[in-house]
């Protein structure tokens, strides 16, 4: 669309931020720009900062004065988005939605449900996570439509807009939806979907300008390390060569891995839990929140002050004295150097692999995070991966399969801090050390809080024409589950196949036909479609159906839908697949009747009981 403004949202974990290109600036002028978010900061106080913490706070009615909570767009807000939520949530966890994106990629969960505050009594009033992040959205439109004046310039309205969502590039098919139904719900509907390492890459490009082709030779492989406040991400960009210019292929994603920020401020928190209750304190689980919340803040202090050695923690105490019943303590800064360092990115081999699952029998329902808390075992275990990929794909591996990046870009909030960066670095290259290769190379990443959205708006330049676009498409291979044609067994289910619909690295806008195959589809009744996906076997192509597969395929979440047929009922009926993968970013497959008359559209993200 030829909008105005080309906008990029990165929808963060911890943080959320808006940048902006606009198209109608002459060309000496024309830069990407951080769009500033007026917030709440203290009662009755609204600041412009460039960021908004993603927390969301559901004031009770005591919590503050009448008025105190008016923003230049609503009066008395119901909930209310920004630093102000993080800093009384901080102080009252049972009324603070976070880590709503986390909770975003949940299966388990009814993500459409009000569940969140997770654990909140029942008098606090509860979101979706859909809910929860359309808030922050519509926190980013209001604070847009506001500046502009959209209700005299319509055409300058957010939603008016072209707009790029980041969304971690591991988020699978139904994760995507999701987030798109956000936007839609926010009043967003001009909407692409863009993985974050590849915005965050785009943002180091727009920051280099043509000098990122010295920094970059034919064969280099770039590894992209994102970790973020609740997700680690890693990517691989391969650069080639096409008629004489370079070129820029995504070839790798890994897994959707819940570790991240939340995770270490979570160690810090029971770091000095473990210290108060030592002085006699006893800390229960509100007030483990409260803590864990106040160990975040202080984190970022120390490392936003190098020269800071602690940071003073206050925990509000269970008696009836507010100032009386507080309890006070301190995070150091050898604190995080052992628990974030040595806990979250130890030294290890390269065959250091993580451990895949948790020995308890029963676990308390919540977000599934990582069973291991290493980061760099994560890394190694995604590196070795890649000797399963297909050959022709231009990885660079060493001698025993291991991929072996030439450079790194970083990602995420958490690789802010120096000393982490460096761990990651002196890990890597003590890997390609082994395999016979030089060490990395370090590429400059531009403004981590603001990389993505800044990189996102690139994105939407570049598909203009203006700017140099990555090669990407799907991140994973994405299967059907295909019941076989065998005789029952008492007790045991028909063995499942898994059919190839889109393979690796298929490309937005495509379709694709299944060739020369015809399947039975169950009409007339509810019937239940399952799908998988792999990030690890990238040489299956389209129609390939694989019997045995092992933990290389990983099964979605099921799809179970009536598909109506006028005057049919349980029926099967023959038809061909058809794939696409849309612009936006999400798949679709459609089940054809031989004759044509009839087509069905099959997504991996709806779970509506009915689809016609």
């Amino acid at each position: 669309m030829d909008t105005r403004f080309i906008v990029g949202i990165d929808l963060g974990t911890t943080n959320s931020a808006l940048a902006r290109f606009d198209t109608a600036a002459p060309e000496e002028e024309a830069r990407i720009e951080v769009e500033p978010v007026p917030q709440l900061t203290n009662p009755n106080e609204v600041e412009e900062r460039t960021l908004l913490p993603s927390f969301l706070y559901v004031p009770g009615e005591l919590d503050f004065p009448k008025g105190a909570l008016a923003l230049p767009w609503e009066r008395e807000p119901q909930v209310f988005a920004g630093e102000l939520a993080r800093k009384r949530g901080a102080e009252n966890p049972s009324r603070l939605v976070a880590s709503a994106k986390s909770w975003l990629s949940y299966a388990a969960v009814d993500r459409t449900s009000a569940i969140l505050p997770w654990g909140a009594p029942e008098e606090v009033r509860k979101l979706s996570p859909v809910e929860a992040s359309a808030e922050y959205l519509r926190h980013l439109r209001n604070s847009w439509d506001a500046r502009v004046n959209a209700k005299k310039n319509p055409e300058l309205a957010l939603g008016a807009q072209q707009v790029l969502l980041t969304v971690p590039a591991s988020f699978d098919e139904e994760a995507r939806e999701l987030t798109l139904r956000a936007a839609r719900e926010a009043g967003l509907s001009n909407v692409t979907l863009l993985e974050e390492p590849q915005a965050a890459f785009y943002a180091w490009i727009d920051a280099q300008g043509e000098a990122w082709r010295k920094r970059v030779k034919v064969g280099d492989l770039i590894l992209v390390c994102d970790v973020g406040g609740g997700t680690t991400d890693f990517s691989l960009i391969t650069v080639s060569e096409e008629e004489g210019a370079l070129t820029l292929k995504r070839v790798a994603v890994g897994e959707h891995i819940l570790l991240g920020g939340d995770n270490m401020d979570l160690a810090l928190a029971r770091l000095l839990q473990q210290r108060l209750e030592e002085e006699g304190h006893r800390v229960d689980t509100w007030q483990l929140q409260g803590l864990w919340h106040q160990c975040r803040l202080a984190k970022e202090k120390l490392f936003a002050e190098p020269k800071s050695q602690k940071q003073p923690v206050t925990l509000l105490g269970k008696g009836s004295k507010l100032v009386g019943g507080t309890i006070k303590t301190e995070l150091r800064r050898e604190d995080l150097e052992r628990v974030l360092a040595d806990g979250f990115f130890p030294s290890v081999g390269r065959d250091e692999l993580p451990a895949r699952q948790r020995r308890i029998g029963f676990q308390e329902l919540g977000l599934p995070y990582a069973a291991d808390p290493a980061v760099t075992k994560h890394l190694a275990r995604f590196l070795a991966q890649q000797a399963a990929g297909a050959e022709p794909d231009n990885i660079r591996r060493g001698p025993s399969g291991f991929a072996c990046p030439t450079h790194v870009l970083f990602n995420g909030g958490v690789m802010k801090a120096g000393v982490l960066r460096g761990r990651v670095v002196e890990v890597i290259n003590s890997w390609l050390q082994a395999e016979g290769f030089e060490p990395l190379g370090v590429l400059d990443a531009p403004d981590l809080d603001h990389a993505v959205a800044r990189g996102a708006a690139y994105y939407g330049r570049a598909k203009r024409g203006r700017g140099v676009r990555i090669r990407s498409g799907a991140p994973r291979t994405y299967y059907i589950g295909i019941e076989s044609a065998m005789p029952a067994v008492p007790g045991l289910p028909a063995p499942l196949k898994a059919l190839c619909v889109v393979p690796f690295g298929m490309e937005e806008g495509t379709e694709a036909a299944i060739p020369n195959r015809e399947f039975g589809l169950v009409v007339g009744e509810p019937a239940e479609f399952r799908f998988l996906s792999s990030t690890v076997r990238k040489a299956d192509e389209i129609g390939s159906l694989v019997e045995d597969w092992g933990e290389e395929i990983e099964e979605l979440s099921p799809l179970e839908v009536t598909l109506k047929l006028e005057g049919r009922e349980d029926t099967v009926l023959p038809v061909r697949l058809e794939t696409r993968v849309t612009e936006v970013g999400t798949l679709e497959v459609w089940c054809v009747a031989r004759d044509g008359s009839q087509r069905w559209k099959l997504e991996f993200n709806i779970r509506e009981q009915d689809e016609g």
